[in-house]
């Protein structure tokens, strides 16, 4: 809540300034790409400093949306879809570069995570679309955006957090799979 607080003056000159929240969700998500490019290149720690101001951008926007009364069905649409596709990227730039290392091992562990974090994604939204709550689980957005941050700025630790990453994310999918089952069967 505080940390939303922080964003007040800057969304109040972004309002001021006609800036939308959708703008700023594509620039946070072109932030990101950056962010891919230079971890791709092997700049770790200047990636993962990127992937956080990008990640800042993401809060800005619905920071913006709710300030400026703007927020819409599509801009969360928008933003929640971009967020996907950017944290593939990222994850995709880090694969590659410990696939350049010889680390398969750890290539395929990248995949789990990946495919963990869009499931993650999933089973709350079609759960939502069930007309369910669904926000449950140890590894949300903020969670993943942190490990990820943390692993790529201390480049010695990005193994071990990808590691935690694909098992906290398919943690995550279990608890929010059994959650909506539970859900369900009160029905």
């Amino acid at each position: 809540m505080r940390v939303r607080q922080g964003f007040e003056p800057l969304t109040r000159t972004l309002q001021r300034l006609h800036v939308t929240p959708n703008q700023i969700t594509v620039v946070g998500a072109l932030v990101t790409l950056v962010a891919a490019y230079l971890v791709a290149r092997g700049s770790y720690t200047a990636g993962g400093i990127v992937f956080l101001l990008g990640c800042c951008m993401d809060m800005l926007d619905g920071a913006l949306a709710r300030l400026a009364q703007m927020v819409t069905p599509f801009g969360a649409f928008f933003d929640s879809t971009l967020d996907r596709a950017v944290e593939g990227v990222l994850l995709a730039a880090i694969a590659y570069r410990f696939a350049l290392e010889g680390r398969s091992v750890t290539v395929a562990v990248v995949a789990l995570a990946l495919l963990g974090s869009l499931l993650v994604s999933y089973t709350r939204a079609r759960a939502e679309a069930l007309g369910l709550e669904c926000k449950v689980g140890v590894a949300s957005r903020v969670e993943r955006v942190i490990l990820l941050s943390a692993g790529l700025i201390f480049s010695f630790l990005l193994p071990y957090a990808i590691y935690v990453l694909a098992a906290l994310t398919l943690v995550t999918v279990v608890q929010r799979v059994v959650h909506t089952y539970r859900q369900l069967r009160l029905d």
